[in-house]
């Protein structure tokens, strides 16, 4: 559903349209999609399943990737009867049901939604689950996850899957709270902030992980696999003795693409274990 629709919808549910003016989307058709406008995201819920919980603060800051800017930014609690999580996030459920304009609010978040060319989430797949359930509408924008999807410079040093706070301390952010969702987004937004370059990592971070379809004219295949082709073909001439024709670039994306796709099998065992740890502490 589209943003524009999901705003309808919301306004048919008492919530106020917003809109924000001066944003307007100029590429033509055949135009390199370039992110120009993140919609930095964070969620704090009651349960780690929608099926369990409910989603009670929802921070978001709009953030202009070519002057490394802050342009909108809002915070707002949802009301919940109670939260299992407050030992976590610190959000008592009788302050979630204090009178407050949350539904304004959501108005500008689907306004800052439908200004944004995607959203920009730590573990996005836990807050997206979020969407499309109760007053948040489901949001239709590109996702991307700056644990999952962000290769970060190796010399920051960083541990796969890295925490907030592990990106904000290795680019200099000063920590002084957490599990608040609009205290996460400023974190994700200065990170950002020092990034030099800041659009190569976002089109990386967009690289399709799966093979394109194959169409009459052949198999048209993605950069990615194009790598993984040529780091195949160095690996079988060493072994044949024979140095093969290969394009250093592609063989030394090839090892990059290798080796994220064994940190994402080693993580992928930590994290479901990881998580069954905090659902046993929920």
């Amino acid at each position: 559903m589209p943003v524009q629709q999901e705003a309808r919808g919301a306004e048919g549910r008492g919530v106020p349209a917003v809109t924000l003016p001066g944003f307007t989307k100029t590429a033509g058709r055949g135009t390199p999609r370039v992110f120009e406008r993140l919609l930095v995201l964070d969620t704090e819920t009651t349960a780690l399943h929608p099926d369990d919980g409910e989603c009670i603060e929802v921070g978001a800051v709009l953030f202009h990737v070519p002057t490394r800017s802050v342009l909108t930014q809002v915070s707002f609690l949802l009301p919940c009867r109670d939260n299992g999580a407050q030992a976590i996030n610190g959000i008592p459920a009788p302050v979630s049901q204090l009178e407050q304009p949350w539904r304004e609010a959501l108005s500008c978040f689907l306004a800052m939604v439908a200004a944004a060319d995607a959203i920009l989430a730590h573990n996005a797949a836990f807050d997206r689950q979020w969407f499309g359930r109760g007053a948040l509408p489901a949001l239709d924008k590109p996702w991307i996850c700056s644990m999952d999807d962000i290769s970060w410079p190796p010399e920051r040093r960083l541990r796969a899957a890295p925490s907030v706070r592990d990106l904000a301390v290795a680019h200099g952010v000063p920590v002084w709270a957490a599990h608040r969702a609009l205290t996460d987004c400023t974190y994700l937004v200065q990170v950002l902030e020092r990034c030099d370059d800041l659009e190569g990592l976002l089109r990386l971070a967009c690289e399709p992980r799966r093979l394109a379809a194959r169409d009459a004219d052949g198999p048209r295949q993605c950069r990615r696999h194009a790598a993984r082709a040529a780091l195949a073909a160095r690996a079988a001439g060493a072994a044949a003795g024979v140095r093969p024709h290969t394009q250093p670039h592609l063989v030394a994306r090839g090892i990059h693409v290798q080796q994220r796709e064994q940190r994402d099998a080693r993580l992928k065992g930590r994290r479901h274990h990881g998580l069954a740890r905090q659902k046993h502490r929920l």
